[in-house]
């Protein structure tokens, strides 16, 4: 196994967050600038990064863009697309956006139409609703509304290569929420002063943020396995990999988030600070498609 990126990747990984950087939210105000957001979206949507997978491409390359996304809090749809990209295909003149379908919710609606889901082995196809109130303020979801259609039946191979992808991808968006809130606690540790001194320079601040950064690095490490064998192993050993790696990440995401929080000491929850918006996103993604810890017999601590 070699995770490391190809040139390709990198770039692709580099575009995604130059993008993020550039049209993210800055601050809690800035989630509802309706001209950024516009900009946001045409800008992705002419990236084309929503039918990554039905271009040919590979799990690790979606993990890179979900990443680099949630690390910048970008708030139009990209998981619920490129899963249902993945599980429906690109097909020629079909100009409405389709986005995915978890139990009764539609994730990722913002300028969405139809939705696909997949119960079972079947996937269905059903409509957009009204947008509904989540704990996430960067995404948008909304009510399914039926009745639902069958699109036809996957192999139980499929389904299992589809759900890892599933697991990836929504395990890269917990990576990328620590990422950005361990960033913005960094960030804000270097210029906090107390007692004459920025709040970094102490130990108490200082190990905090040293022992988010591991946590960080491990959900790297496991990530990029699982990110891997999505399409080099088994389905079976690869929704294994992705189990692993969304138990630890989510985990890790929670703890490097609050942790942000508290850097900011603790004034994350008010409105002013992006921390707690971090904290929320890290809690939906964890949410969607989760995982239990008695789910997987290694033990994780």
């Amino acid at each position: 196994m070699d995770v490391r990126l190809t040139s390709e990747q990198r770039q692709l990984r580099d575009a995604a967050a130059k993008l993020a950087d550039e049209l993210g939210p800055g601050s809690v105000q800035d989630l509802e600038d309706d001209n950024r957001l516009t900009r946001l979206e045409k800008a992705v949507d002419i990236t084309g990064w929503r039918s990554l997978r039905s271009d040919g491409a590979s799990g690790v390359e979606v993990a890179s863009v979900a990443e680099e996304f949630g690390r910048g809090l970008v708030g139009v749809p990209f998981l619920g697309p490129v899963l249902a990209d993945d599980l429906r295909g690109r097909i020629d003149g079909d100009n409405e956006r389709w986005t995915l379908g978890v139990g009764d919710r539609v994730i990722d609606s913002r300028g969405c139409q139809r939705v696909l889901l997949l119960n079972g082995r079947t996937v269905m196809a059903g409509a957009v609703g009204t947008t509904i109130d989540t704990v996430d303020l960067s995404r948008l979801d909304a009510e399914l509304v039926g009745p639902l259609t069958s699109l036809g039946e996957l192999s139980p191979e499929q389904a299992e290569h589809w759900y890892a992808l599933a697991l990836v991808a929504t395990t890269a968006d917990l990576v990328g929420a620590a990422r950005g809130a361990h960033a913005l606690a960094c960030q804000y540790a270097k210029v906090r002063e107390q007692y004459g001194n920025t709040i970094g320079g102490y130990q108490a601040v200082a190990h905090l943020l040293a022992e988010g950064l591991a946590l960080i690095e491990g959900s790297i490490s496991v990530l990029r396995h699982a990110a891997w064998a999505v399409d080099e192993l088994p389905p079976a050993e690869a929704v294994r990999a992705a189990d692993i790696a969304k138990v630890y990440s989510a985990r890790a995401a929670r703890t490097v988030c609050e942790t942000a929080i508290q850097v900011h000491g603790g004034i994350g929850n008010t409105w002013e600070c992006l921390a707690h918006v971090y904290l929320r996103r890290a809690l939906t993604s964890t949410e969607l498609f989760p995982v239990r810890l008695e789910e997987i017999d290694l033990g994780l601590s």
